[in-house]
């Protein structure tokens, strides 16, 4: 099915209401929940919310002088500034800031579909682990889907899924050709995303592949 064209408006409605319903389940995480390995390889669930809460936090200029101090290499820079900020700033204030900034106009790569899909991503990179079971809205999943599956989308995240099938188990959607691999539609999108999933969740001959060990 094709994705229905999106408004700047709308489009920022719907990145607003991710990081409010976000803000609200991370309020009620106990210690525990905010150590617990996320999808995101190699970090924990609040490193992931301080990486979702950067873009609110640091000017351009800071975001800049933190490029440059890892010598221009974004994806070391990124991991570098989540894990100082999770181990230094308060929970309770990298909520605030997603719950108090959820109308600002975030802008990542991709312009607001690319903050929309950020949001979704790293959300899921939150809930699942946890075993909370939030369903992202249709409408929002769909830009999501829609976005990882354009030409090109696929191989820039390095996720092998060329040869599958994509089957969404709760919606109207499939891509790709070969052997199928079901399951949620939003636990599709993050395997479009490069993520593992805990085992369970998805179901067909390639499933392993993209299961966590």
């Amino acid at each position: 099915m094709n994705t229905p064209v999106v408004s700047d408006t709308g489009l920022m409605a719907a990145v607003g209401a991710e990081r409010r319903d976000l803000a609200g389940l991370l309020a009620g995480l106990d210690a525990a929940a905010w150590v617990t390995p996320s999808l995101c390889a190699g970090w924990q669930v609040r490193d992931v919310v301080a990486h979702i809460a950067m873009p609110l936090r640091y000017s351009a200029e800071e975001y800049g002088r933190e490029l440059a101090e890892s010598h221009g290499n974004i994806d070391q820079m990124l991991d570098r500034c989540a894990r100082r900020d999770a181990a230094q700033v308060p929970a309770r204030e990298l909520i605030q800031v997603i719950r108090d900034d959820q109308n600002f106009p975030w802008r990542v790569p991709g312009g607001l579909v690319g903050a929309l899909n950020h949001i979704v991503i790293h959300g899921l990179d939150i809930t699942v682990p946890l075993g909370i079971g939030r369903r992202v809205p249709e409408p929002s999943l769909r830009i999501v889907l829609d976005t990882m599956t354009k030409p090109g989308a696929p191989g820039y995240f390095g996720t092998g899924v060329a040869g599958a099938a994509l089957v969404a188990d709760d919606l109207d959607w499939s891509w790709g050709s070969g052997p199928q691999l079901s399951g949620l539609a939003q636990d599709l999108a993050a395997v479009l995303c490069g993520r593992r999933l805990p085992a369970g969740r998805l179901r067909g001959e390639l499933a392993a592949r993209f299961t966590a060990q």
